[in-house]
């Protein structure tokens, strides 16, 4: 047990720095939708497709900014050979995995010639877009642990230019090789697990969220919740091709946002609520020393999400609360 707490507390820690990039995402999505402004500010309207492409932008790309997040993450040094490692990682994998994939010929029925290319390949995309979240943590994770185990490398003099930091994004190429020809052979047992995972988890209903949440509370203290929130913020369900708890609530699903719902009216008010409470708690004569501590973990949590600063505070200091 604490070999695997050893192994997945990195990982947990890494997966922070690309979900921290998801507030500024989901705020710009909502920020250009016209109802915010239309009887407020109407002369912004125009702009509005400029700012709801940009927080698109974001969620369209997950897989890559998880390649290169935890990549990082998991880099000793934080280094950016690890990002470009973990860059090179997902994009070898993404691309030569979709030429090793067969397509059904369900999809394809019906059509012919040139109608038929575009209707495999299509399939091609959106079955790596879906698995393109789990492929960029596993790109970041494999980028990391060679950036770490190969960033001192020494070369022969003639190949010295491509020695050290410059070795590990080579080495993540190659080894992007043998990940994909196993996402590429195997990628019908990867959906159909992942789908299978997705139904077992909503068919428990209100249960399901209840384990959830009950889950990801507990989880914290070791860091492992960020694990717990890829797998059902990313891949649970699937709404016309989206997966993801939170990609199907921007995409319109009506279904989708109950694994979302506890959190963030916690994350923006409950413990900034919880800061003032102790900022008034406290004995007058220290209020102004733990009034600055508090504010910055309030708009930690109401801006970021990152509650951790909060939660840890009362989590050690004051163990029933």
């Amino acid at each position: 047990m604490k070999s695997a707490f050893e192994v997945l507390q990195p990982l947990g820690r890494a997966l922070m720095l690309p979900i921290a990039v998801l507030p500024v995402a989901g705020l710009l999505l909502r920020l250009g939708q016209p109802d915010i402004w239309q009887h407020v500010l109407p002369v912004v309207l125009p702009y509005l497709p400029f700012i709801a492409a940009a927080g698109s932008s974001i969620f369209d790309n997950l897989g890559l900014l998880f390649a290169a997040g935890v990549a990082v993450g998991l880099a000793k040094e934080n280094h950016g050979a690890a990002a470009l490692a973990g860059v090179v990682c997902y994009v070898v994998t993404t691309v030569a995995a979709k030429t090793l994939m067969v397509t059904p010929l369900d999809v394809v029925a019906g059509y012919s010639g040139q109608a038929a290319a575009w209707a495999a390949d299509h399939f091609k995309d959106e079955t790596i877009r879906h698995l393109s979240v789990p492929i960029g943590i596993v790109a970041g994770v494999l980028s990391g642990w060679l950036y770490n185990r190969y960033h001192n490398i020494k070369l022969p003099d003639y190949l010295a230019f491509f020695g050290g930091r410059r070795f590990v994004p080579i080495a993540a190429g190659f080894s992007a090789l043998a990940l994909a020809f196993i996402i590429g052979k195997s990628w019908v047992a990867i959906a159909t697990g992942m789908d299978g995972f997705s139904h077992a988890v909503v068919s428990l209903g209100a249960l399901g969220l209840f384990l959830y949440g009950a889950l990801n509370r507990l989880l914290i203290v070791t860091g492992l919740h960020h694990i717990l929130n890829s797998l059902v913020w990313f891949n649970l369900g699937n709404y016309h091709g989206v997966t993801g708890d939170l990609h199907r609530f921007m995409a319109g699903d009506p279904t989708a946002g109950a694994f979302m719902s506890g959190f963030f009216p916690v994350m923006m008010f409950g413990l900034p609520a919880a800061c003032l409470a102790m900022y008034h708690a406290a004995r007058p004569e220290r209020r102004k020393e733990v009034g600055g501590m508090l504010a910055s973990m309030a708009l930690t949590a109401l801006l970021t999400g990152v509650t951790e600063p909060i939660e840890f505070s009362f989590m050690f200091l004051a163990p029933p609360l």
